[in-house]
């Protein structure tokens, strides 16, 4: 019997069945003819549901998922080449990275036939790509209880950000396989996936933000422009200024006063980028910092914080956080090179007069400049040099 004729949960049960007996035998092309004699279509909804039913059932980890997902995408590459790309208009953000999708298998066709350092410099920047997506994306669709592309495909990025970052010619055709696959990837599975599960407004928060992080290679269109419900509310003349900015508001601290304008102002201007997390472990605050070291956007606040971080960490974080709250820890720190910086990474538990956990706050700083120091600057030379 066919089993596209059988209820959806039937489909996607024999589906799963189909990606433990390939993680258990890793025979691919007995489970693709498996899967062949049984369906006559499947779509990119259901394989998606099926990988995150995996995970969220514990049958499989996201590291295994990570690890034979080009193979499951083998699997069902058939019908997914079958699949049509619904139209968006430009300024859509999945318009946007459809765009930005183009341009790098140019490049990856282009660096098959020859490679050219400046054309391997270009493709770096898809990892701007990737990081919207971890970014802006992800965080909606978990907020619709969607979460396995933040676990799997992250982890997919970070090879491609170490592979870039190594620059082993030994790699460089792993790592233009890597790129094309998540191509695929994005295309077939998460785009269509998230274009059935995300609304209008959800559209809008995850392009809220996009311009924080930056594109790859393109400048976005503008003709996907739609009105948020606050907007309709607002009315042509009226000042669009949030009530915090139109009224002086003083706010009473510890050792002092602070008008709240002041307050957002000092702490954007603090040479440090600060993020909050209250007792939940949901992202409730960062400062805007021009120059953060690691970006953030809009589309973070209410994200559970376990989720901002790659996959390989995030059971470093859980860790920090339990520490946390039963409290045998109050700090943890850690320090990498980056890019030819020297960051500095300090999380702190809140804790109220009472010693309460009140959640966690999150301090990172480049502080290449501070570990070149020598000598001294006093006070009374600043006037000297300017």
């Amino acid at each position: 019997m066919d089993i596209t004729t059988q209820k959806p949960n039937e489909k996607r049960e024999f589906l799963k069945k189909l990606i433990l007996e390939l993680h258990e035998t890793e025979n691919m092309d007995k489970v693709k003819k498996q899967f062949k004699s049984k369906f006559s279509d499947v779509d990119s909804t259901e394989i998606a549901s099926m990988e995150q039913e995996l995970i969220e059932n514990g049958e499989l980890t996201a590291e295994q998922v990570t690890k034979l997902c080009n193979v499951h995408v083998e699997v069902f590459k058939d019908e997914l080449n079958n699949q049509k790309s619904a139209e968006l208009i430009p300024g859509h953000p999945i318009h946007t990275y459809r765009e930005e999708n183009k341009i790098a298998l140019d490049l990856v066709r282009d660096l098959r036939k020859a490679v050219k350092p400046l054309k391997m410099i270009k493709l770096s920047k898809i990892t701007s790509h990737y990081t919207r997506l971890e970014n802006q994306l992800f965080p909606i669709l978990e907020k619709v209880g969607f979460s396995g592309p933040s676990q799997v495909m992250w982890a997919k990025h970070d090879e491609v950000r170490r592979m870039i970052n190594d620059k082993k010619k030994e790699e460089f055709p792993a790592l233009l396989d890597e790129i094309e696959g998540l191509v695929f990837k994005e295309e077939k599975i998460l785009f269509p996936t998230a274009l059935e599960k995300l609304t209008e407004e959800q559209w809008i928060a995850v392009k809220r933000g996009e311009e924080e992080i930056g594109f790859a290679w393109i400048k976005p269109g503008t003709q996907w422009n739609p009105v948020t419900p606050e907007q309709i509310h607002i009315g042509k003349n009226e000042s669009k200024t949030p009530i915090s900015r139109m009224i002086s508001k003083i706010i009473d601290l510890s050792t002092g006063k602070l008008d709240l304008e002041v307050l957002d102002l000092i702490l954007t201007m603090l040479p440090v980028d600060i993020s909050v997390v209250n007792e939940k472990d949901e992202v409730i605050y960062y400062s805007n910092n021009p120059d953060r070291v690691f970006p953030r956007s809009p589309g973070v606040i209410g994200r559970n914080v376990k989720n901002c971080h790659p996959p390989k960490s995030q059971h470093i974080v859980k860790r920090i956080l339990d520490a946390f709250k039963n409290g045998s820890q109050n700090t943890a720190e850690f320090w990498l090179e980056l890019g030819g910086q020297f960051i500095y990474i300090q999380y702190f538990a809140i804790r109220d007069s009472m010693g309460k956990f009140r959640g966690t706050l999150e301090v990172t700083q480049d502080v290449t400049k501070i570990r070149g120091l020598k000598g001294t600057q006093r006070l009374l030379n600043w006037n000297e040099q300017h």
